[in-house]
C-alpha cells in the first residue's frame, strides 16, 4: 500500500507576517533614557599648579544629607527658598576696590560674595541622597544663575540670556549669530556658572 505524502505547509506568509510584526514593535516601542545634567568639564590643568585661593565668603555652601535634608550654609532650607537664596548670595556685590561689582543688585553685604565672578556655589551631598530631590536641587541652582542671566541680558539687549540661547540655535534666525554669540558670552562673564560638587560622602 502506497505511503500519503503528508501536504506541505507554505512558510512564506509567515516570514511575511514575522517582519511585518517585527517593524510594528520597533515603531512602537518606547525606550526611556536618562539625559543626565548638561556640564561643561573645565579644561586639563598643568602639574604642580595651585589651586586657586578662595575667600570663604565667596562660596554658597549647599548640602544634601542621607535624608534628603537640604542645608545651605549649615541651616536648614526648603527646596522652594534655595533658589532666592542663590540669587541673593551671587547678585550680592560686596566686593570694594577691584573687586567691585556695578552691574549687581544685592544688599552689597560685605559679609557674603564679593563679586559674581568670584561666587562659587559649593554642592555636597551623600551616596544615599535621592536622586530626584540632587536633580531638584541642581535645576534651581541653574536656575538661579539663568535669572541672573535674563536680568542682564534684558538691559544690555532688549531680550533674555533664554531667547538669546534660543535664537543661536534657530536655523531660520535672521540676525548676525557671530555677533548673537559675543553678546552670550559677555552674559555668560558677568554671571559665570561656578558650581562646584564635592565627592559624596559615604
Amino acid at each position: 500500500m502506497a505511503r500519503r505524502s503528508a501536504p506541505e505547509v507554505n512558510a512564506g506568509s509567515m516570514a511575511d507576517i514575522a517582519f511585518l510584526l517585527l517593524i510594528f514593535f520597533l515603531v512602537t516601542t518606547t525606550i526611556e533614557t536618562d539625559s543626565g545634567i548638561s556640564r561643561k568639564l573645565p579644561p586639563p590643568q598643568e602639574d604642580n599648579v595651585d589651586p586657586p585661593v578662595l575667600k570663604q565668603k565667596n562660596i554658597f555652601v549647599v548640602e544634601l544629607n542621607k535624608n534628603n535634608d537640604l542645608l545651605v550654609e549649615e541651616v536648614p532650607m526648603e527646596l522652594k527658598d534655595l533658589r532666592e537664596a542663590a540669587i541673593k548670595f551671587l547678585d550680592n556685590g560686596g566686593g570694594t576696590g577691584e573687586e567691585a561689582c556695578k552691574y549687581c543688585q544685592g544688599a552689597r553685604d560685605p559679609s557674603s560674595s564679593d563679586n559674581p565672578t568670584k561666587a562659587v556655589v559649593s554642592l555636597r551631598n551623600n551616596r544615599e541622597t535621592n536622586y530626584a530631590t540632587y536633580i531638584a536641587v541642581q535645576n534651581e541652582l541653574v536656575a538661579a544663575y539663568t535669572t541672573l542671566r535674563n536680568r542682564e541680558a534684558q538691559r544690555l539687549f532688549g531680550k533674555t540670556f533664554s531667547q538669546m540661547e534660543k535664537d543661536l540655535k534657530d536655523v531660520n534666525y535672521s540676525g548676525n549669530k557671530e555677533s548673537l554669540k559675543e553678546d552670550i558670552k559677555k552674559i555668560q562673564f558677568l554671571f559665570p556658572e561656578k558650581l562646584s560638587e564635592a565627592e559624596p560622602k559615604k
